[in-house]
């Protein structure tokens, strides 16, 4: 009886435990409900909003040049009945804009779907194993980006290197391991690859390939995808707890990590031969990286910095969208401006990506400038970025203002 009151009493009052998010002087963690008297059994309940204005210089003449986007709308849960077992689940929407928005609230746009479901069981105290819809990707630290704190805008899109082309949103069906052996962290997966992707081409004799393996050749030789990504922790050790990688702490914590990663998907791609028969080709993907985040003293201060080269075939001369067999450098830095810690702080920074694309002899170039101010740490921030995209006689520079709540 006396168990089943204060239970009772836990989901009615729904009470807080102190989980420090990062960069924030004056936020407890969001709700976490205790199951139990010693809180071992809990659900946790996360929120967030990105509502953008854009300023785009680069648009038809009979179109508005500023437009407004709900950039991302999301609710993130996880429980564990204990040490061994969690479940998280983490739904949303994205980009929500006058072009997305259907009447009623039905169309594609404007519909929540899943972004991750997945189980794991804890294999002793460093290591677990799961599955389900998840976002243990391999590559490099941008593809296991947590949206809660980005320093940029938003992440370097072509890091996402398999949205849409192999995955629901970056997000794979399929049983993933993870851990550390010490300062070493790790996470591997081995995944079903979607059959309706966004590259819906049809490949032409002696032509480029296309991703469209699954659903031309089938699962048996084109099914499996596999992704893993390995890190060394330097300083401090970041918690691996749930996939999503940091982006800035402000100076929170003193970390400096070199990573590895992969993508491989045995004959992803599709080409068609010389007698009109489809033939498999392999995509493979790798990047190596490097995280800095560091006070630079007692005053407020602190630097984060990111670079991260990606080498990607997605096979014979490969070129859809923004995705292309080639190759990626990638680097941003941020300083955040000395002050107190308790009020609005300051974080200017500078991005660069450079894409190069077999397929073609122009290369893709971005460059971000831009700023954050911290009203409450990641948990209330402003950011104003100006990007400017180059690609071949394509010049399009986009100014952004995006407001952002975390609860």
């Amino acid at each position: 009886m006396r168990k089943n009151v204060i239970l009772l009493l836990g989901l009615c009052l729904y009470s807080f435990q102190f989980m420090l998010a990062q960069g924030s002087p004056d936020y407890t963690g969001g709700l976490k409900v205790k199951l139990d008297d010693d809180g071992k059994k809990y659900f946790r309940i996360i929120s967030w909003a990105q509502a953008q204005a854009t300023y785009n210089d680069n648009v038809p003449a009979e179109s508005s040049k500023l437009n407004f986007n709900l950039r991302r709308a999301r609710v993130l849960m996880y429980a564990q009945i204990n040490d061994k077992f969690l479940i998280l689940t983490h739904f949303g929407l994205n980009s929500l804009n006058s072009s997305t928005l259907s009447p009623v609230g039905k169309g594609d746009g404007s519909q929540l779907f899943f972004h991750d479901v997945w189980a794991q069981y804890s294999l002793g105290k460093d290591h677990a194993i799961g599955g389900g819809l998840h976002y243990f990707n391999g590559i490099s630290r941008l593809n296991n980006q947590s949206t809660l704190n980005m320093m940029t805008l938003d992440n370097n899109r072509q890091s996402w290197a398999t949205i849409g082309l192999t995955d629901q949103f970056a997000r794979h069906i399929g049983v993933f391991a993870k851990g550390k052996f010490g300062s070493l962290q790790y996470r591997v997966a081995i995944n079903d690859a979607i059959v309706n992707g966004l590259d819906t081409r049809n490949p032409t004799t002696g032509g480029p390939a296309t991703y469209a393996g699954t659903r031309l050749i089938g699962s048996k030789d084109a099914g499996k995808a596999y992704a893993g990504y390995f890190e060394y922790n330097f300083l401090d050790q970041e918690s691996n707890f749930l996939p999503f990688k940091v982006g800035t702490y402000l100076g929170e914590k003193k970390i400096f990590n070199i990573g590895a990663g992969f993508f491989v998907h045995p004959s992803g791609s599709v080409i068609m031969d010389s007698n009109g028969d489809y033939k498999g080709e392999d995509v493979s993907l790798m990047a190596i990286d490097a995280f800095y985040d560091t006070p630079l003293g007692d005053d407020g201060s602190a630097i984060t910095a990111y670079a991260t080269y990606q080498n990607n075939n997605y096979g014979k001369d490969y070129l859809y969208s923004a995705y292309g067999t080639g190759s990626m450098i990638y680097g941003h830095v941020g300083y955040v401006i000395a002050g107190d810690k308790t009020k609005t702080r300051f974080q200017p920074y500078i991005s660069y990506a450079s894409n190069s694309y077999d397929a073609v002899s122009d290369s893709r170039n971005i460059f971000g400038l831009g700023a954050n101010a911290y009203l409450s740490g990641h948990n209330s921030k402003l950011t104003l970025e100006y990007d400017n995209q180059k690609f071949g006689s394509s010049k399009t520079g986009t100014l952004t203002l995006q407001a952002m709540i975390y609860l």
